[in-house]
């Protein structure tokens, strides 16, 4: 999960992508836990300020807290801390679908 691995020779510490992808799931997660049946969600923007470097082994912490509910449309504000201090913050937004329909549009999309 390091710059290291993903390319950027050297940098051994947790890389940007990763917080990017765990910032996706914890807002996910927390919205999961209050959809109905049939209902997900689908991410539509992230951003994301990568303030501090993670060594190797350190543990990471990420909370995601809902900012705005309009209509289907949820918003979400990030951050990650390592052991010492905050090393992320950032928001994504993620619009509630009903799962069939919105895997119905895909499929269509791949025959047409």
């Amino acid at each position: 999960m390091t710059a290291h691995r993903m390319g950027n020779a050297g940098f051994h510490v947790l890389a940007t992508p990763i917080i990017f992808a765990w910032f996706e799931e914890a807002a996910r997660r927390l919205a999961a836990a209050h959809l109905g049946p049939g209902q997900g969600t689908v991410g539509t923007m992230v951003t994301l300020k990568h303030l501090a470097a993670a060594p190797v082994g350190m543990r990471v912490r990420v909370t995601a807290t809902l900012r705005e509910v309009n209509g289907r449309r949820l918003l979400f504000d990030l951050e990650a801390h390592d052991e010492k201090e905050k090393i992320a913050e950032g928001q994504n937004e993620r619009f509630v679908v009903n799962v069939g329909k919105f895997l119905e549009k895909v499929a269509q999309k791949q025959t047409s």
